[in-house]
C-alpha cells in the first residue's frame, strides 16, 4: 500500500472544538491553547471565526484573539479563520488571515437547518467571499459537511458531493475538505465521497474532517491516506462535536492520528509528548475528560 511519506495536520480545536462549549473560554486560554500547540510543532490551524456571536457566542472575542496571535505571529504558520459571509471577512480582514475558510454541505436539509439557506444558496453568498480573498492574495478552503450522512436526511449521495464540490472550485476554493460531520462515516462510504470529490478537484489540494461517534474515525483516515489524502482536520484532546446532531462527538483526537502516523512512519512535524500535554492542559480547564485514548494511555504509563 502507497502511503504519504508526509500528513499536514489542520489543528482545529481552537475554533471547531471550542465553539460549542457552554462555559465561556476566555481569550487568554484560547491563545495559551494556540501558542502550545504551535509549539508542539502544529503549523495550520483554524484561530477562530468571524461568524456573528448571536449565533456563535464562543467566538465572540475573535478581533481580540487575533490581536494577540499577531503580537507574536509565527511566519511559518498557517492562520486560518471561518468567514461565512463578505461582512464576516471584511471583519476578517483587518487581521490579515493566511486563509479563509468557507462552508457549504452535502444535505439540502442540513444548510437549511445550519445555516438558514439552501445548498445554492449558501454558494452563492460565499462567492463574494471567495472573490475579495483572492483579491486580497488570502487562500480559499472550502469544507462540505455531511459528506457521507445527515442526522436529517441519513445517507448522503456521493453525487451530492460532487456537485457542492464542482459550485465550490467554481467560485474559487482552492482547497475541499470533506467532513463526515457526525461521525457516521465507514471506509466504504468515506472512499464514495472523496472520490466523487476528486472528479473536480486534485487529491493534493483534499483534506479529510472525521468526527468519532461510532470510533471509525482513525479507519476512515486510513482509507483516506491510501488514496493519497495528505490533509486532515483534527482537534487536540477531541474537542468539539456537532449542535445539529443528537449523540455527536467530537473530532478525532490530533493525538490518536499523530500517533498512528508515527507507527506507520508518517512525518507530520509533531511532538506527540507536548500535544498530550497541551490536550490535558485544556481538558483540565474544561472540566472534562480528555477524548484521546492515546493521551490517556500514555500518560496513565507515567503514573
Amino acid at each position: 500500500m502507497n502511503y504519504p511519506d508526509k500528513v499536514q495536520i489542520i489543528e482545529v480545536s481552537p475554533r471547531d472544538g471550542l465553539q460549542n462549549e457552554k462555559q465561556t473560554v476566555p481569550t487568554k486560554i484560547k491563545f495559551d491553547l494556540i501558542e502550545g500547540l504551535i509549539n508542539a510543532g502544529v503549523n495550520k490551524l483554524e484561530a477562530t471565526s468571524f461568524v456573528s456571536p448571536k449565533w456563535v457566542p464562543q467566538m465572540g472575542d475573535n478581533s481580540e484573539l487575533m490581536q494577540l496571535i499577531n503580537q507574536s505571529r509565527k511566519s511559518e504558520v498557517c492562520y486560518s479563520v471561518l468567514t461565512p459571509n463578505l461582512r464576516g471577512f471584511e471583519n476578517a480582514l483587518a487581521f490579515n488571515p493566511d486563509e479563509v475558510v468557507i462552508f457549504g454541505s452535502a444535505s439540502e436539509t442540513f444548510s437549511q437547518k445550519n445555516i438558514n439557506c439552501s445548498i445554492d444558496e449558501s454558494i452563492e453568498r460565499f462567492a463574494p467571499v471567495a472573490e475579495a480573498a483572492k483579491a486580497a492574495g488570502i487562500k480559499v478552503r472550502g469544507v462540505i459537511s455531511c459528506t457521507v450522512g445527515c442526522p436529517y436526511e441519513g445517507e448522503i449521495d456521493p453525487s451530492q458531493v460532487a456537485y457542492v464540490t464542482k459550485r465550490l472550485v467554481e467560485i474559487g476554493a482552492e482547497h475541499i475538505g470533506i467532513a463526515d460531520t457526525i461521525g457516521v462515516g465507514t471506509p466504504i462510504k468515506v472512499q464514495n465521497a472523496l472520490k466523487a470529490a476528486m472528479q473536480y478537484i486534485d487529491v493534493k489540494d483534499i483534506s479529510g474532517h472525521f468526527h468519532d461517534t461510532y470510533g471509525q474515525a482513525l479507519a476512515n483516515i486510513l482509507t483516506s491516506l491510501s488514496l493519497g489524502v495528505a490533509q486532515y482536520d483534527t482537534s487536540v484532546a477531541g474537542l468539539g462535536g456537532c449542535p445539529y446532531a443528537k449523540g455527536a462527538t467530537g473530532n478525532v483526537a490530533t493525538e490518536d492520528v499523530v500517533y498512528m502516523l508515527h507507527g506507520m512512519g508518517i512525518e507530520t512535524g509533531i511532538d506527540l509528548s507536548k500535544l498530550i500535554y497541551v490536550g490535558q492542559q485544556i481538558s483540565d480547564f474544561l472540566g472534562r475528560t480528555n477524548g484521546s485514548r492515546t493521551a490517556k494511555a500514555l500518560l496513565a504509563k507515567q503514573q
